[in-house]
């Protein structure tokens, strides 16, 4: 079925892409600093933010609407300013992060996951992972140079193919992203160290996030 497709090297398609998922990024260091604060339901919440806004690079890159930016100076400089916008706001967010108490307090429980406010505290992981990602252009250009790579010239349907490597690349990003959530719940319950610098190691996951945004914004505009 693949071949009908015009998919070919799948195995090839499929390490690249772990490989890929398991490069430090904006995606990444937002995932370990949601779990390093807020256990693993924050990390898991924050990776599953992650997928859902690659989502919609997927089928916009597939419709086109990616092309179009690309090939659109006006439309990439305005969805790169967005994205950096973003990604520099959550970053300050990081910076301005209250001191806990006590570094235990930092790390959020069970009982506390399942307060009102708790599930208000995830639904803002996840409305926050969407947007990291879903504003960056960066993501759509990389869709729109990777995914062709692995179909045929003359595919009698691109498109499909063309989603179908999508969805096969963020689901397998899946793993990766819930094992770097569940690595930063680990460390942060069982390391009296990381526990005690969680304020400071969140800072610098804002410190972070605002390079990457002034990365992004300082970035060409790639040519029509």
């Amino acid at each position: 079925m693949l071949d009908s497709l015009g998919i070919v090297h799948l195995p090839l398609f499929i390490a690249s892409g772990w490989l890929l998922n398991l490069t430090p990024g904006p995606d990444v260091f937002y995932i370990l600093s949601n779990g390093l604060r807020g256990g693993w339901r924050a990390g898991v919440v924050a990776a599953l933010g992650i997928t859902a806004g690659c989502f919609v690079h997927i089928f916009a890159a597939a419709v086109g609407v990616s092309a179009l930016i690309t090939a659109s100076a006006t439309a990439f400089t305005v969805l790169k300013w967005l994205g950096a916008a973003y990604l520099v706001w959550v970053g300050i967010q990081m910076l301005r992060s209250p001191k806990p108490v006590d570094a235990t307090d930092s790390i959020a429980t069970p009982a506390d996951q399942t307060s009102a406010s708790g599930l208000k505290s995830l639904k803002k992981v996840f409305l926050q992972g969407f947007w990291t990602n879903a504003l960056n252009p960066k993501v759509a250009l990389f869709f729109l140079a990777f995914l062709p790579q692995f179909i045929t010239p003359g595919a009698a349907q691109p498109t499909l193919a063309f989603v179908l490597l999508g969805l096969l690349f963020n689901l397998n990003a899946v793993p990766i992203n819930l094992g770097y959530a569940l690595l930063a719940a680990w460390a942060a319950r069982r390391m009296g160290a990381v526990r005690r610098g969680m304020h400071w190691l969140e800072r610098g996951a804002g410190a972070l996030f605002v390079a990457f945004g002034l990365k992004l914004a300082l970035s060409s505009t790639p040519n029509p």
